[in-house]
């Protein structure tokens, strides 16, 4: 089954979707091109009056407001919509019709975009029946984890797993974050990359608001990584259900393989195997599985990066809604 996600027209964002969150009969979703995250409402059988909400409307953003975030998960809980980006550094790719030394000196470039390093929390306050995020809601303040030293990626640059990756691009098997799910005082943090021998990652925090400034994030003691087996995939999604989390996950590389999700409860890791909740569709070359919600109903709305040609509408997407 599909369910159609409309945009405004001309912003683009349906073509590169990298998260998505339900909240009552909203969805949040949010793309990797962006620094936003966008809202969108169920009616008359679709998800649309599509809202965006700058991330630089609430807290200072690293690289300032125009710079692409890279948002790859969003977490809903306790009044909070969180957001993180992939803190992952980026080699740029060889075009089309490239060769030679032009090709080769593309292939040496890397990028570190600042924007990509940040997690961010905004309180949620009910306007018209709706969610909607807010700079300040009493005691409550949007606060951010950014910045060169400060980030997730810059604290794990000892950890003995971690450390060695944090110096490639996502794409090479580097640290890349794509999946967020908040379970009470615990956020939890999924790892495209990297797989440590068919190992996949998943990072363990509890971030608080900085006493000496409440618009900044601090973690609240130290980090804790879980290892989950699956089978050489990398984390596309995490999301919680009940004290369970739902994994979606797929190839770390940029190349059509399995995708599947499954479910693991994070009190433990190499003697608590997951166990599979379905297997999704391959489409070579497009419908790259990168977000995934849980519906009121149970089932599973699934939202795509590279969508296939017959998934886009005028100024939208088909997302597929999964029974299991």
């Amino acid at each position: 089954m599909r369910v159609e996600l409309r945009f405004t027209a001309g912003t683009g964002i349906h073509h590169d979707l990298s998260a998505v969150r339900q909240d009552g009969r909203c969805l949040w979703v949010a793309g990797d091109e962006s620094s936003a995250v966008e809202r969108l409402t169920w009616r008359d059988g679709a998800y649309q009056d599509h809202h965006s909400f700058r991330l630089s409307e609430f807290v200072e953003l690293p690289a300032g407001p125009d710079e692409e975030a890279d948002i790859e998960g969003l977490g809903r809980a306790d009044g909070w919509l969180w957001a993180v980006g992939s803190h992952s550094l980026k080699r740029k790719r060889v075009k089309p019709g490239q060769t030679g030394e032009k090709a080769r000196k593309r292939l040496a470039t890397v990028l570190r975009e600042e924007n990509r390093f940040i997690l961010v929390r905004l309180p949620l306050v009910e306007r018209d029946g709706l969610p909607v995020p807010v700079r300040k809601d009493g005691r409550r303040t949007a606060a951010i984890l950014s910045g060169p030293g400060r980030n997730l990626a810059d604290m794990l640059d000892d950890d003995d797993h971690l450390g060695p990756f944090l110096h490639l691009p996502g794409k090479d098997n580097g640290f890349d974050i794509e999946g967020i799910a908040v379970i009470g005082s615990r956020v939890l943090v999924g790892l495209r990359g990297p797989v440590l021998r068919g190992w996949a990652v998943i990072l363990e925090i509890r971030p608080e608001t900085n006493p000496h400034d409440p618009h900044r994030l601090r973690l609240d003691g130290d980090y804790q990584t879980h290892f989950v087996d699956l089978d050489g995939l990398g984390i596309r999604d995490l999301c919680p259900i009940g004290d369970d989390l739902l994994i979606l996950a797929g190839p770390t590389m940029t190349l059509d393989g399995a995708f599947r999700v499954l479910r693991w409860r994070p009190n433990g890791d190499f003697a608590n195997p997951p166990t599979l909740v379905t297997e999704l569709p391959m489409v070579p070359g497009a419908d790259r599985p990168e977000g995934l919600a849980l519906l009121p109903d149970g089932r599973l709305l699934i939202v795509y990066d590279t969508p296939a040609p017959d998934r886009l509408t005028l100024d939208g997407v088909y997302a597929d809604i999964v029974q299991v």
